[in-house]
């Protein structure tokens, strides 16, 4: 979970800060001036714009993911079922996470050493570098193609929905069907059924323009047009199948996010180096450079996703219980405000990188469960495995219980799907 920094660049910019106190050499082996660049300081007016802006942004997609969260099992495709993590799944998620953080890491920290070297050395090491330059380059390059092709997916679906509201009615929509199969007689099996038509099109066209400006310019626009719709499908698509597993994958995160940011460099070196939009950012310097602006803020979409999927599955819960409330899920969404703000403020006093989810796990955890003692409920939320239904969908995610919704009389409203 990339944490909240400031003063932070898009990897595609140049970033002064790197220049300070940096003796380099030529090629011809003469000195080169000492570059030292004073460090950016933001106005007050520019940090809290930057600072609420990410919070903003941070609550759309937990709020609108986890209420299409609830109608997960209504498409047909099988790209719009969600995928349920088990306890087992939440175990081995942090350790998985930390060995992909810290390949990562080693891959820009070697890139960065031997750059350095090359300053040191001069011509001799020139070749080497030009390597290590293209390789990354191409790595990057290869990043860059695999989150266009899913940027465009993500905002494509993210825009389904607000383009069937506006949609002119008296325009004829088509209707179509990409259908990849394997085998053939009765080992046929299905791998691709994604059905669509005249309006996903459009959203297709218009998420394809943005891909290509996020992959020509590196616009931080772009950038966080792509990182919500890849926020939003997260919160929408990954479900948690009871409340003692998202204790369980918010628990372990908290340990890999408070060890690599306090512990390490690992994951401010990998934050501000990566290539691609993994993080929604906003400037600081808005006002004094407008859209050009390079001094930015940032928040990792993990802060994001993984206390979103714990606020969507409260808010299954809440539906389940049938009681015409929403308790459970507008504390927890008051709890996520309450913990990204003190991390926010933790940070500007500081000055340091902080981990979000030190302060968003207790929070998103401890108020939900302080109401569900209060109202007795603690056994019923931590004991909960019913799917039920609402309008003939499944609301407490599980994947096998919403695929059976094709077959509507498989899920019967008191079925376990656990």
């Amino acid at each position: 979970m990339a944490d909240v920094d400031q003063g932070s660049v898009l990897p595609s910019e140049t970033s002064p800060l790197i220049l300070d106190g940096l003796n380099a050499t030529d090629s011809n082996g003469t000195d080169a001036v000492n570059a030292t660049v004073a460090k950016f300081v933001a106005t007050p007016e520019g940090t809290a714009l930057a600072y609420g802006s990410l919070v903003f942004m941070a609550l759309l997609p937990i709020f609108f993911g986890a209420l299409r969260s609830v109608n997960c099992g209504k498409s047909k495709n099988s790209s719009d079922m969600p995928e349920t993590i088990t306890g087992r799944d939440a175990a081995r998620f942090p350790i998985i996470a930390s060995c992909t953080l810290f390949g990562l890491y080693l891959f820009f920290k070697v890139s960065i050493i031997t750059r350095n070297t090359s300053y040191a050395f001069g011509v001799i090491l020139w070749r080497r570098v030009e390597f290590v330059i293209l390789n990354d380059f191409y790595i990057n390059l290869l990043l860059s193609m695999y989150f266009f092709v899913l940027g465009i997916l993500a905002l494509s679906h993210t825009m389904s929905p607000f383009m069937n509201r506006i949609f002119p009615a008296n325009i004829p929509i088509k209707q179509y069907q990409l259908l990849f199969t394997q085998g053939s007689g009765e080992t046929k099996e299905e791998i691709v059924n994604y059905e669509f038509d005249t309006k996903d099109m459009i959203c297709l066209v218009i998420s394809t323009v943005v891909g290509v400006w996020y992959i020509l310019k590196k616009h931080w626009i772009a950038n966080n047009l792509f990182g919500l719709a890849f926020a939003l499908n997260g919160v929408e698509l990954l479900h948690l199948n009871n409340v003692s597993t998202g204790c369980i994958l918010l628990g372990g995160l908290f340990v890999y996010d408070v060890f690599w940011v306090f512990g390490t460099n690992v994951m401010v070196t990998v934050a501000k180096s990566f290539e691609a939009p993994i993080k929604l950012v906003f400037p600081q310097d808005l006002f004094e450079k407008g859209l050009g602006a390079n001094q930015f803020a940032m928040l990792g979409l993990g802060d994001i996703v993984i206390p979103g999927i714990f606020i969507a599955l409260l808010l299954r819960f809440d539906v389940s219980l049938k009681k015409n409330t929403r308790t459970y899920f507008y504390t927890s969404f008051l709890a996520y405000i309450f913990g990204l703000g003190m991390t926010i403020w933790v940070m500007h006093t500081f000055k340091h990188a902080q981990p979000a989810l030190l302060y968003l796990v207790p929070a998103c955890i401890g108020f939900p469960v302080v109401v569900a003692l209060l109202k007795g409920e603690l056994t019923e939320m931590f004991s909960s495995r019913r799917s039920l239904k609402k309008d003939g969908h499944c609301v407490l995610g599980n994947l096998q219980c919403c695929r059976n919704i094709v077959v509507p009389q498989i899920c019967a409203s008191t079925q376990s799907c656990f």
